[in-house]
């Protein structure tokens, strides 16, 4: 025989149960969508250049940012004391130069603020070399076409 308080708890019970187990659920789901980032910053000087530029005092400092499910990077290059005439990212370990593979546009001609074209995605080779320091920024100038700074992309 059930007591009027064994009741109330067994019909509580009823309610709570399964409502834990739907939140239960529905956190579990939105954790598998959650999207998972990665971030990279880059400090560029003329001596980090290959071979390196020690007539400047222009610097510069960037941050990107990748999404690790699309590989879609996003992310920009400040520059100080230089007018730039074209930005990339490059593949390359610290003093090694590579090709370039993503540019960057200036947001407004001389702002000195270079950006990662909306819709860009690294590919499967270059989302590894992001991943372990394998890519590297410069901007160019007219005094120096082959690069003025330089910043590898990496944790600092």
């Amino acid at each position: 025989m059930r007591t009027k308080s064994g009741y109330k708890l067994f019909s509580l019970m009823s309610i709570i149960l399964p409502v834990l187990l739907i939140a239960g659920c529905s956190v579990s789901g939105s954790s598998s969508n959650a999207v998972a980032s990665i971030t990279r910053t880059a400090t560029l000087t003329g001596t980090q250049e290959v071979p390196a530029v020690t007539n400047t005092t222009a610097t510069g400092s960037g941050t990107f940012i990748v999404d690790s499910k699309t590989r879609a990077i996003s992310g920009s290059v400040t520059t100080k004391s230089l007018t730039g005439t074209v930005a990339h990212i490059h593949t390359g370990a610290t003093g090694v130069s590579g090709p370039p593979v993503v540019m960057l546009t200036e947001t407004t001609a001389g702002s000195g603020i270079w950006e990662v074209p909306t819709g860009t995605v690294l590919s499967t080779a270059n989302y590894e070399l992001f991943l372990n320091d394998g890519l590297y920024v410069n901007v160019h100038s007219n005094a120096n076409p082959r690069g003025e700074i330089r910043g590898q992309i990496s944790i600092q």
